[in-house]
This record gives structure tokens, C-alpha cells and sequence, in this order.
């Protein structure tokens, strides 16, 4: 098991914290097995655990595939997908060799026009700082 577990719990509180738009965020290791997860109060889940396990799985899979195209397009900073009930951000995060470690999985109201900003400006900053120090201290 992951030896991070509050660490990431406590980054996961403060990122659904940040915006009342985001619906869940969740911390998956390299394959995909989600270590933890938090929501915005009063949610309904739209997928069941085992559906948000398999997600995580699938993106980290999708997420060795495009990594590999980073040296030719630059990096990736994260992905989206708009479905009709949510948009769903996925994050890498990698290590000083390009190597996937992490992905942060989340989900904001599907009506978010200005979801880059949120990413880029209020939610990357968290992201960026907190990867940091985790990885100094491995």
C-alpha cells in the first residue's frame, strides 16, 4: 500500500476545496489502483467504486500512450473529456525521467467554460508544489 496515503487524502480535501465546481478528485499510482478519492458535500456519484476503479485504470493505461509523445509536443499538462453529465480531468503526474508515478483524476460540473484557468491557475499551483516536496523527499 501506498505510504502517502494521508498525504495525498489531505491534498485530495484541499483541491475539492478550491472550487465549488469540482465534483471528485482521486490519487491513482502508476497502474491505475486508486489510493485515495474525496468529493464535494452532498454529491450524488455518478459511477460506483468499482466503475471509478476501472476508470482510473483505463486513464492510466491512455496516460503511457501519450506520454511517450511529450519529447516531440511538449508536456502534457493534463487531459479532457466532456461528457454530457461531467468533465474529467486527468493529470500525470511523472518523475525527473518522464515516467509516470501518479494521476489525479477529477471530475468538475459539466458546464465549466473556464476550466483551463481552474486547472492551470488555481488547482495546478497545489498540484505542482505538493509533487515537489514528495518527490525531494523519495
Amino acid at each position: 500500500m501506498e505510504k502517502y496515503v494521508t498525504e495525498f487524502k489531505n491534498l485530495c480535501n484541499e483541491i475539492v476545496q478550491i472550487d465549488s465546481r469540482i465534483r471528485f478528485i482521486g490519487v491513482a499510482d502508476k497502474h491505475g489502483i486508486i489510493i485515495t478519492t474525496a468529493e464535494r458535500k452532498g454529491i450524488i456519484p455518478l459511477l460506483s467504486d468499482e466503475e471509478t476503479e476501472q476508470y482510473a485504470i483505463t486513464a492510466s493505461t491512455r496516460q503511457y500512450t501519450r506520454l511517450r509523445w511529450q519529447d516531440i509536443l511538449g508536456k502534457l499538462n493534463y487531459t479532457c473529456s466532456l461528457y454530457e453529465k461531467i468533465l474529467r480531468i486527468t493529470i500525470p503526474i511523472t518523475n525527473q525521467k518522464n515516467r509516470l508515478e501518479y494521476l489525479l483524476i477529477f471530475t468538475l460540473d459539466p458546464h465549466t467554460d473556464d476550466f483551463d484557468n481552474l486547472i492551470m491557475e488555481k488547482i495546478m499551483p497545489s498540484i505542482s508544489g505538493f509533487f515537489s516536496k514528495l518527490f525531494k523527499v523519495n
